[in-house]
């Protein structure tokens, strides 16, 4: 269970979220003004934020600018309906980590704030990752599959180690686009069809299932059997 602060100022919407949040078993806090979140996170200690840019007392990009320069290095999933690619480079740049625009898949929102949450979590404590015959060697940046050594280029480990990261489950092709190649806008369906299509070929064995398995409507998933 995580700890996780929506900063929202439309109390229907910060409803939705919270409940979604709780539903995946975190313990969530409400506010509705950006001073008071920033008083909040100076004085208590949360996993994540999801925070709204239309504020009042203190907008969210001044928000997050302010946690920074405090060094609270806390995860910021932005929300929006400022969803072009400059406002989400601001965003960005100001000290997101991530941004959503408005409106919303909740399912969408809850899986980007499940990536922040792994992504703050410690490195393993070997170095490896590992799901079904994959292993990765995250120091060496090597891997195996069934014991044999797989040679792979440098989006190709990427991409394997994010998969890897959400072994088990589900990650959207939105999501994987802009955590592997750090593009925060449409997703290209055919860069990502022709990643994960080498990225298969080089993983698969005969006489086992693909260890890559493709979720019609929602993406990719890592089997961990």
């Amino acid at each position: 269970m995580a700890r996780i602060l929506v900063v929202e100022d439309d109390a229907e919407t910060a409803e939705i979220i919270a409940s979604a949040l709780t539903g995946q078993g975190h313990d969530v806090s409400c506010v509705d003004d950006g001073r008071v979140a920033l008083a909040r996170l100076e004085a208590e200690r949360f996993d994540a934020i999801t925070l709204d840019r239309m504020l009042p007392g203190l907008d969210g990009l001044g928000l997050v600018a302010r946690l920074r320069a405090r060094r609270l290095q806390t995860p910021v999933l932005m929300l929006s309906a400022l969803g072009d690619v400059d406002e989400r480079v601001a965003g960005l740049r100001a000290g997101g980590d991530d941004y959503l625009a408005k409106p919303f898949a909740v399912s969408e929102l809850t899986m980007r704030v499940e990536v922040l949450l792994r992504r703050n979590r410690e490195y393993p404590e070997d170095g490896f990752l590992r799901a079904g015959q994959v292993e990765i060697d995250l120091v060496k940046r090597q891997v195996w599959v069934g014991g044999e050594p797989v040679s792979l280029l440098q989006t190709e480990f990427r991409l394997l180690e994010f998969l890897a990261r959400h072994a088990g489950r589900p990650v959207a092709r939105q999501v994987i686009f802009e955590q592997v190649w750090g593009r925060f806008f449409e997703a290209s369906d055919n860069l990502i069809n022709v990643h994960i299509a080498k990225l298969r070929k080089k993983l698969e064995r005969p006489g086992f299932p693909s260890p890559i398995q493709t979720i019609k409507g929602e993406g990719y998933r890592l089997e961990v059997e």
